[in-house]
């Protein structure tokens, strides 16, 4: 059974890792919800295409959208 080291660090086993598809240098995120961990390994390019079907409006340049966007978040937090 892994054990926590001093530094935090925990080893995973070997078989889980190559179950899992993990090598040393792989990037992972971890989350903890209601006391459970998970662990799950960053794909490169796993997110390409996620916004693709989305078009830009050009009648809005990008300074008009970035000052729309502070000012209805300083709005926002000023209602709070």
């Amino acid at each position: 059974m892994p054990l926590l080291s001093l530094k935090r660090q925990i080893t995973i086993p070997k078989d889980v890792c190559d179950r899992l598809h993990v090598q040393p240098g792989d990037e992972v995120d971890i989350f903890e919800h209601e006391g459970r961990v998970t662990l799950i390994k960053k794909r490169k390019d796993a997110s390409r295409g996620v916004l693709k079907h989305l078009k830009a409006d050009r009648r809005c340049s990008d300074e008009e959208s970035l000052i729309d966007t502070v000012a209805s978040r300083r709005s926002s937090s000023a209602k709070s």
